[in-house]
């Protein structure tokens, strides 16, 4: 049987590759961007006292009550943005989340602007709508060509999605970004913002500023947040979605027929969670992680970029080799022990930066052992 496929370009993840490899070769994997410490044991507690009350069936479709109301209080003790819980959507994480609203608000032929170096979700769910992606790298240090972007916007145009702080780069907006971004909505009032926020507490030097601050377009804005990032557990898959109740009305309609709802035990036992947490104290937490693992590479031959948020360190090795990247990596791996994703994994277009990413969201055990056979390259 001829099989026409929808997305004929795309195979398997770069993500899955590399993990792969480090298995095969028992490398340490900083590819994949997934902690390797406990969860707090907190919210096991929580799973566990939750384990023989009735959180066992669905949740109501928008996310269990209890959650919902929880999300609402949070998002206006951070961002003082009082949110009704019919403005909330409890996701099957923040893919789903993502490729749910692009589905439900991107028609064929429209155009949806993504910005590259961009996490490799967001085009296919734009060509899985029929419309078009419109790639627009960003400058020398991964700072945004808001010249170019605000070029691109046509009436054709559907969709600018950001992400902040930034995966793969690690870079976060300043408040110049953020005018930016008032600047263009105010001028295309027919341009939807999704904002994808899902490390929006790992900011370390810079406060984090959120698509939430443009309250004057709140009616064109949609922000994704993850559980998985920020509490250490990607393997539950739960993230989240606000927006004005208008679109989050349309986007029901298509969540409803892809999970309908998300595992009700673990909504119930984050509601419970979110009362005894203070979210601030995460950045804490993964500077920590970054200055002690930029500091173990400093003495070695690669360039350390920017990493002022999320839990990714990006290092430049021009002044170690000139393969490209996704040899370089490879070479990496086999050689050396240490798995890491090229950076041209990000973009549309070739790219020939010699730039590779490492998540350092790992034990010190692990990244001092990954830190001393960097150093050996």
């Amino acid at each position: 049987m001829q099989i026409k496929s929808k997305l004929p370009d795309v195979g398997t993840t770069i993500f899955t590759v590399m993990s792969k490899m480090a298995s095969d070769h028992q490398a340490i994997n900083l590819a994949q961007g997934f902690p390797n410490f406990p969860v707090d044991q907190r919210l096991v507690d929580q799973i566990a006292n939750n384990l023989n009350k009735p959180y066992h069936q669905y949740a109501p479709m928008p996310g269990n009550p209890n959650l919902l109301l929880a999300l609402s209080e949070l998002t206006e003790k951070h961002y003082g943005r009082q949110t009704p819980q019919e403005e909330i959507l409890v996701c099957a994480g923040a893919t789903q989340a993502i490729y749910t609203a692009i589905q439900a608000l991107v028609h064929p032929g429209e155009e949806v602007i993504i910005i590259d170096p961009a996490y490799d979700c967001y085009d296919p769910a734009v060509r899985m709508a029929g419309a078009k992606a419109v790639h627009i790298p960003m400058l020398v240090g991964f700072e945004m060509d808001w010249d170019r972007i605000e070029q691109s916007i046509h009436e054709q145009t559907r969709m600018l999605i950001v992400n902040n702080p930034h995966n793969p780069s690690g870079r976060v907006f300043r408040q110049s970004d953020v005018e930016a971004l008032r600047s263009i909505m105010q001028k295309h009032p027919h341009l939807l913002l999704l904002s994808d926020e899902v490390y929006e507490y790992i900011s370390f030097d810079e406060a984090h500023h959120s698509a939430h601050e443009l309250k004057e377009f709140r009616d064109r804005i949609l922000v994704v947040s993850s559980f998985g990032k920020s509490f250490h557990i990607t393997g539950w898959k739960l993230g989240y979605l606000i927006s004005d109740e208008a679109l989050m009305k349309e986007i029901k309609k298509v969540h409803q027929f892809l999970v309908f709802s998300v595992n009700n035990l673990a909504q119930q036992s984050l509601a419970d969670y979110l009362n005894l947490i203070d979210l601030s104290e995460l950045a804490g937490f993964y500077k920590q992680k970054r200055d002690h693992f930029a500091g173990l590479i400093a003495p070695g031959r690669f360039r350390l970029l920017p990493s002022e948020g999320t839990y990714f360190q990006a290092l430049d090795y021009s002044e170690i080799s000139k393969e490209k990247d996704t040899e370089f990596v490879q070479r990496m791996v086999r050689e050396h022990g240490v798995a890491a994703i090229p950076m041209s994994a990000f973009y549309a277009s070739e790219n020939h930066d010699r730039v590779i990413r490492l998540c350092f969201a790992k034990d010190e055990e692990t990244l001092e052992k990954a830190a001393e056979k960097l150093c050996r390259i």
